[in-house]
This record gives structure tokens, sequence and C-alpha cells, in this order.
């Protein structure tokens, strides 16, 4: 089985992530043995950005690196793990609520698909770019 990153590459809906984590220098963070769960967002959650957020990330590594730890959570949180929960800390050290009432929720972005396993972890793919709340866009 590949890895988080070679699994997020192959699935091909990730090229903006996998674009941003290595400009944050975190690939090697996501090839570690973790395990790790991803809450990735789309290209389609990136382009709903404003033109100037992400060159504006791209300038601000440190800022890029928080925004990008606080979609990863230390372990291997599935779907079930998730309907057990309410909130979960991120590796960048905030919390993201959990809301299983209707679908699975990450704050306010919609899971759109859950568990893809992986080597060192598991990915779910959001429609929308999570921002911890110390963050300015």
């Amino acid at each position: 089985m590949a890895d988080l990153i070679e699994t997020a590459s192959e699935l091909g809906q990730f090229k903006t992530l996998m674009t941003l984590l290595e400009s944050a220098d975190l690939l090697d963070l996501l090839k570690s043995p973790g395990p790790y769960t991803i809450f990735a967002p789309t290209d389609e959650a990136f382009a709903a950005l404003s033109s100037n957020t992400i060159a504006n990330w791209m300038e601000d590594i440190p800022k890029l690196k928080k925004i990008l730890t606080y979609h990863v959570l230390n372990g291997d949180v599935r779907t079930d793990n998730l309907d057990e929960l309410a909130s979960a800390e991120t590796v960048e050290g905030s919390v993201v609520g959990v809301d299983t009432l209707e679908g699975i929720q990450i704050n306010d972005a919609k899971v759109l698909s859950a568990d893809r396993l992986t080597d060192n972890g598991v990915i779910h793919a959001i429609d929308k770019v999570l921002i911890p709340s110390l963050v300015s866009v």
C-alpha cells in the first residue's frame, strides 16, 4: 500500500494540496510512519479561495505550515471514530469541530469521500480549506 503522499498524488484531485505541502516542506511528515489522518481539500476547494490567497500563503511559509497542519490529526481516525467525536486536536495544535448529524463535517467543510486507507494513515477528501481561528486569510 502507498503512503499518504503517494496516495493523494495518485488520486489526482489534490494537486494544489500537494504543491502547498511541498512548498511548506511537509512532505516528509506525511511520508513518515505516522499514522496520520488528513482532511484533504480538493483542488476545487482551493479554487474557491480568492485569487491572491494561495499566493500570499506561499510568501508566508510559517502561516502556510499552520494552515496545512490544521488539516492533519495524529493517528488513524476513520469515519467510525469520527462518529464518536465532537472535536479533534490537529497537528497544528488547534481543535477542529466534528459534526456527523448530516454526513460528516469538519468545521464547515463537508467530507466528500472518506476512509482512503494508506500505509501511514487515512485520507478524507473535504470541500473547503480549513483555516485555524488565529490565522487571517
